[in-house]
């Protein structure tokens, strides 16, 4: 792979212009001469940097997700007060992205460099420490995957039945009431773990509490272990609860 941009190198100049040309006129502004002169540069040096208009289109989808994740990675530098707040202001970030930047987020949606994928992995991995954050706090009514899962789709779905509606029927309520569906479904109304208690000691809590005298899916001896090895958990001060 080419090495990153550096502040105003070719590489960059030519991504930058290419963004602002997709942003004002959608994937068929961008072609490479058009690129090249919004650049103020020659149409080879796009070919030599990316090969063609794919290969530009690419980087610029990279290019999107470094935005994007600058930007949730924003939120999560300090510790929020309420994860399902959290869950909230994470999921706008993203409809709001999808619905103010549609020609970029298009791009984004169908790269499938290894740039790109990374970036996108990234994404996950942002979305899979929230959904952990809430799973710690005994506010999930479901596994982390599924949440996860559900998180995406609706996020997905609200920006595109935003932009596939006209724009005098657009309605933000739709968003709020899409969202708050969203938060039904995967967390309940009141955590299993109290607010005041954080980590595995309170989580091992939690689960010895919710866990049922005859779960199916486990034999006796099954039921056992785990119970001996939540009620250390719970048991252990020293864990760290953080």
């Amino acid at each position: 792979m080419p090495t990153r941009d550096t502040t105003d190198s070719p590489r960059r100049r030519i991504v930058e212009a290419a963004v602002e040309l997709l942003e004002k006129g959608g994937s068929d502004a961008v072609s490479t001469r058009a690129v090249a002169a919004a650049a103020g540069m020659q149409p080879p040096a796009i070919y030599r940097l990316f090969g063609d208009k794919e290969g530009l289109l690419e980087a610029v989808a990279e290019h999107g997700y470094a935005q994007f994740l600058e930007s949730k990675r924003a939120q999560l530098d300090s510790e929020p007060q309420d994860a399902v707040e959290d869950l909230r202001r994470g999921w706008d970030t993203v409809v709001e992205f999808g619905i103010s930047r549609p020609e970029l987020f298009a791009v984004m949606d169908r790269a499938t460099g290894r740039g790109a994928d990374m970036a996108h992995r990234a994404g996950l991995e942002i979305l899979h420490s929230r959904v952990r954050r809430l799973a710690a706090g005994g506010w999930l009514r479901v596994d982390e995957e599924l949440a996860a899962q559900i998180i995406q789709a609706t996020g997905r779905g609200a920006v595109t039945t935003w932009h596939s509606t006209p724009a005098d029927r657009r309605k933000p309520a739709l968003l709020t009431a899409l969202r708050e569906a969203m938060v039904a479904a995967i967390t309940s109304v009141e955590p299993t773990v109290p607010a005041a208690e954080t980590g595995p000691a309170a989580a091992a809590r939690a689960l010895r509490a919710a866990l049922p005298d005859d779960a199916g899916v486990l034999s006796d001896a099954e039921r056992y272990l785990l119970r001996e090895w939540l009620t250390r958990l719970a048991a252990d001060s020293s864990a760290p609860d953080t």
